[in-house]
């Protein structure tokens, strides 16, 4: 591996973002280009982006919030962003196919946390499904059970990670 550079997003970055979404989630889950905007425009300190030799390959995102797990209205409505909210919410840690299993998502997994810890959260919160769970434990996440979320019809585990 070249290079590797994590960052705050940009709006200039959004084209390859809305990429990258559409090939790391099926159609049903992925964020869409205008919902990914918002994002950037509402929540850019808790949204980060890795590049390989220059080349955007991955990102973090999410927002902070005072609930203890994630509900389908946060993905779609940006004005559930609480900026002095106790907790930050991943929506995505998104790695192209070519870069995965190099340690790119850890490394964007452990900024965000350590993002999250200095802006002084309380926690951590993420769904995941169920092949995650364990994923999502090795970095100190706490297995919820099954999540109210409902989101692209799919089941989802509530995971929290106290700082």
């Amino acid at each position: 591996m070249n290079e590797m550079n994590i960052r705050k997003v940009s709006i200039g970055d959004l084209d390859r973002v809305a990429e990258i979404e559409a090939e790391c989630f099926p159609a049903s889950e992925a964020a869409s280009k205008k919902s990914i905007e918002e994002r950037i425009l509402a929540f850019t300190e808790s949204f980060f982006v890795v590049e390989i030799d220059g080349i955007i390959v991955g990102f973090i995102d999410g927002c902070a919030t005072n609930s203890p797990v994630i509900y389908d209205e946060m993905y779609h409505d940006t004005g559930e962003h609480i900026p002095d909210g106790k907790n930050l919410a991943v929506f995505g840690l998104d790695v192209l196919p070519g870069y995965q299993r190099q340690g790119i998502a850890a490394k964007l997994m452990r900024h965000f946390l350590d993002a999250a810890r200095k802006d002084g959260r309380e926690a951590v919160i993420l769904t995941c499904k169920e092949k995650l769970v364990h994923y999502y434990e090795y970095f100190g996440f706490k297995n919820c059970g099954i999540s109210g979320s409902t989101h692209g019809e799919a089941q989802w585990y509530d995971m929290i990670l106290a700082l």
